[in-house]
């Protein structure tokens, strides 16, 4: 029986131990870690409008641009390319399979429209 004192003594020992010690490096590792979050780099406005991805909502009528820029496609595309790209962004914004039911009915207008107004 003393000797299971002894060991939890000597346990809770190691214990306090190991707390002082972090403890005691919790200001280098806050330094550490604030230098770090300075050294990130800066998004603004410019480098986001300057970024690959479309800015802004939908335009109040479908038009040719926002058409091919919701499907992903050229405005030029033919129809088969058209259903191809359809196919693919409706499979990732279904509503059944979690997407949006405004969204997919952007997809479908988009479509619609491409399709009517395509070669």
């Amino acid at each position: 029986m003393s000797a299971g004192l002894i060991v939890t003594g000597l346990g809770l020992a190691a214990v306090g131990f190991a707390g002082r010690y972090i403890v005691r490096q919790m200001p280098q590792v806050t330094r550490t870690v604030n230098e770090a979050i300075k050294n990130l780099p800066k998004f603004d406005a410019d480098s986001v409008a300057n970024s690959k991805y479309y800015k802004g909502g939908f335009d109040a009528k479908m038009n040719r641009r926002e058409a091919a820029l919701i499907l992903g496609i050229s405005p030029s595309a033919n129809k088969t390319k058209v259903k191809d790209a359809f196919k693919k962004v409706m499979a990732v914004n279904h509503p059944d399979r979690g997407g949006s039911p405004y969204l997919a009915s952007k997809i479908n207008e988009a479509k619609d429209f491409m399709e009517k107004h395509s070669n």
